[in-house]
C-alpha cells in the first residue's frame, strides 16, 4: 500500500505523512525532495509552478512509487496533487496507491504558512494553489479536515484505510 497525503501548502501533509508513517512502520518521503532547483528556485520567488514545471517532477515521484512497490514496501510520500491529472499520473490506475487529502480552510493555512520557518514555498503563493486545486471527490481520496489535531487525523485515515 503506498499513501500520499496531499493539499495545499501549510496542510500539513509532512507532519502527517511522517506520523502516518511512523504508526505504519514504513518509509516516508517527501515529494519536495523531488522538486528540481529551478521548481525551488521559482517557489521560493513567489513565482507559481506550471503544468510544464510539475509533469517532470510528478514522473520522479511515479518512478519512486514503483520502486517501493517492487520492493514489497508500504510507504508513505506527500506531494500537493492539486489537480485530477496530477493524481493520475502518481495513481497511473493503480489501486494500490492511496490519496488523503488534507482539507483546510483559506483562514487555518494561511496562519500556518505565516509561521512556518525554513521552507521555500512562499506563502503568497498559497492563492495560486487554491485556484489549482482540483478537490478529490470520495472515489479519488480519503479526506481529513487539518482543523483536527495530527494524532486525530492520523486515526481517521487509519480507520478510513482499514474500510476500504
Amino acid at each position: 500500500m503506498i499513501l500520499i497525503a496531499m493539499g495545499v501548502s501549510g496542510a500539513g501533509k509532512t507532519r502527517i505523512g511522517e506520523m502516518l508513517a511512523e504508526r505504519l512502520q514504513c518509509p516516508f518521503t517527501d515529494g519536495d525532495a523531488f522538486h528540481s532547483a529551478a521548481n525551488k528556485e521559482k517557489m521560493h520567488h513567489g513565482i507559481p509552478l506550471t503544468d510544464e514545471d510539475r509533469w517532470p517532477w510528478l514522473q520522479t515521484i511515479r518512478t519512486a512509487i514503483v520502486d517501493k512497490q517492487k520492493a514489497g514496501e508500504t510507504a508513505v510520500f506527500t506531494c500537493s496533487s492539486l489537480k485530477r491529472s496530477y493524481r493520475d499520473v502518481l495513481r497511473n490506475g493503480d489501486k494500490d496507491v492511496c490519496f488523503v487529502y488534507l482539507q483546510g480552510s483559506r483562514k487555518v493555512l494561511e496562519e500556518r504558512l505565516t509561521t512556518r520557518t525554513g521552507h521555500f514555498f512562499d506563502p503568497s503563493l498559497l492563492q495560486s494553489q487554491l485556484d489549482t486545486l482540483e478537490e478529490p471527490g470520495p472515489d479519488e481520496a480519503i479526506t481529513v479536515s487539518i482543523e483536527l489535531t495530527p494524532e486525530q487525523i492520523v486515526e481517521e485515515v487509519l480507520k478510513q484505510v482499514e474500510e476500504r
